[in-house]
Order: C-alpha cells, then structure tokens, then sequence
C-alpha cells in the first residue's frame, strides 16, 4: 500500500497536522475573548465557526478550481454523498459536544477526557476496521501523551468533574474518532478525492446542522465591542477552521489514524502557550511536565511514521 495520496508525501503530511494541531489550540483562547466580550453561547460560536469558514472554502476552491481539482476516482455519486454525511456528521458531534462538555463540566475535564479519550479510540477502531498495528513504540507513545495531557491540563487546576459533562466529553471524542478514521479509511482507498472538497463540504454539514439549535440559544451576539467580536469571529473562521481543517484533511488522509490522533495533541500544548504568553497565565511545573511530555510523544510518532513510509518506498523499488 502507498504512503501517499495524490501524491502528497509523509513529511509534508506531517507538517501539515502539526500546523493544524497548533493552528486549533488558538480557537479556545479567541472563544474566550468572545465569552467576555459578548453573549455568544457555544452552539452559535461553533455555527459562525463552520459558516465562516464555508464562505472562506468556497472563495478558495472557486479561485484553485482551474489548477487542483481532484476527483475521487471511480466512486459512485450515492457513495460520494454518504461520505460527505459521514464526515460531516462526525465533525460536528466533535464540535459542538465539546463545546457542550466545557459548559458542563469546566474546560479542564473536558478537555483531558475528550482528548485523552481520542487516541484510545482511534487506535482501537484503527485495529478493528483498517488493521493498522500500532507496536510497542506506538502504543508506549501513546500512552504517553494521554499521560502528558493529563499533567497539562489537570495538574493546572481543573474544575469539578460531572457525569453529564464527562458523557459530552466522550460522544465528542467518539465524534473526532470517527472523522479520524473516516479520512483515513477514504485516503488508503484512494477514494479521498480533493481534501478542500472535503473541508468544505463538512462545514456545509455543520452550518445546516447547527443553523436551527444556534437560532434558539440566540443567533446574533450582543455586545458593545462589535468591531473585536467581528475581528475575532472572522479569525476563528479562518485560521483554527478553514486552514486547520483544510491542512488535517489533506494530512490525515496519507498518515496512520493513531499518528495523526497524537500529533493534534498539539492543540492543548498551543494553548498552553499562548494562556501563559497572551492571557498572562502562570507558568506551573504541570504545564512545562505535560508539554514536554506531549512533544517527546509526537516526535516520536513522527519519526516512526517516517520510517515506516522509508522502509515502504525501498521495498516498492525493490519489487
């Protein structure tokens, strides 16, 4: 089996993720900025999220049209359409019950069980459904990096723990473990087709799908800083949305789905950077702990992956 897609290569791929995992760690703290400065409840900021970056997509894809368009080859309209459902539908359970998770619980559990959660469950459904074997690295790496989150994220202080949140905080991660494996399953099949397609089309999902419970938490955010609400929902679009999402698609279809699951841990550790450069946080023994524990664990996953997709192209050659 090929280790690239369309002709994207693994260290690129990688790049990539890494991009998008440190590009989404910036969405929590321009959520918060936005909690102080309006009454824009999560439901309706994960709404404006997809819309906005909808609009982005589309403006992108109408202007590469010409020069990237790239097909899935041979998949059948109905199957195309299920696809998109499919993704679609994931990501916005991975949003928005997250989202719900934050509420419940606090930041702090949530977090750790839906990202924590994530990689066991990839990993699992990895082995279940693709037959992709982790080995001892792997699942060492693993278990590190749910291990270092749990440092960064818990040891920093973390809020009450409640059944209904923890329960959010799974359907979400079970929601990003679906989108992991889908994108996935699509690449290795060669049935992926153009990766802005895909982005673009799971914020259509997700936009349709929130418009009417976005409209009953209330739509349209009140607040006497327009100008920076409107700045910072256009940054939440853009960056943490259509770049990140654009860039993981096209990664996470070439790299294992456990790999990629590790590498968005990166998230939480961009966070962390920019609560203790940006919002004047303090920086804790935990924070510097689980940081570098999450790093040593994508770096190796990271060069793991990279060997293997090494040792794949010396054994083509040698076929």
């Amino acid at each position: 089996m090929s280790n690239t897609v369309v002709g994207l290569p693994v260290g690129r791929s990688l790049c990539y993720l890494i991009v998008a995992g440190a590009a989404w760690g910036t969405a929590g703290a321009a959520a918060s900025l936005l909690y102080r400065a309006s009454d824009l409840g999560p439901v309706a900021l994960t709404f404006w999220r997809c819309a906005g970056g909808l609009a982005l997509m589309l403006v992108v894809r109408a202007v590469r049209r010409p020069r990237t368009a790239v097909h899935a080859v041979g998949a059948h309209p109905r199957t195309k359409l299920l696809r998109i459902a499919a993704t679609g539908g994931t990501f916005t359970v991975f949003q928005v019950a997250y989202f719900a998770a934050v509420q419940d619980t606090g930041l702090a559990v949530a977090t750790v069980v839906t990202l924590g959660a994530g990689p066991v469950l990839i990993a699992a459904g990895a082995r279940l459904t693709m037959g992709e074997r982790l080995g001892g690295g792997g699942i060492g790496a693993v278990t590190g990096a749910i291990g270092g989150l749990a440092v960064l994220v818990l040891g920093s202080g973390g809020g009450a723990v409640r059944p209904a949140g923890v329960a959010w905080a799974l359907l979400s991660a079970a929601g990003y473990a679906g989108m992991a494996l889908l994108t996935r399953r699509f690449g290795r099949s060669g049935g992926g087709g153009d990766p802005l397609a895909m982005t673009t089309w799971s914020f259509a999902v997700g936009t349709v799908c929130l418009l009417p419970l976005a409209a009953v938490e209330g739509l349209m955010p009140h607040t006497a800083e327009a100008g920076q609400v409107i700045w910072l929902l256009v940054y939440v679009a853009a960056v943490p949305t259509a770049l990140a999402y654009a860039l993981y698609f096209s990664g996470a279809a070439v790299v294992r789905a456990a790999t990629v699951s590790v590498i968005m841990l990166l998230e939480p550790v961009s966070a962390a950077v920019i609560a203790v450069t940006v919002l004047g946080e303090q920086l804790t023994t935990a924070t510097v702990a689980g940081t570098l524990l999450l790093l040593a664990s994508v770096t190796g996953l990271a060069y793991g992956e990279m060997r293997a997709a090494s040792a794949a192209r010396r054994q083509a050659l040698l076929v």
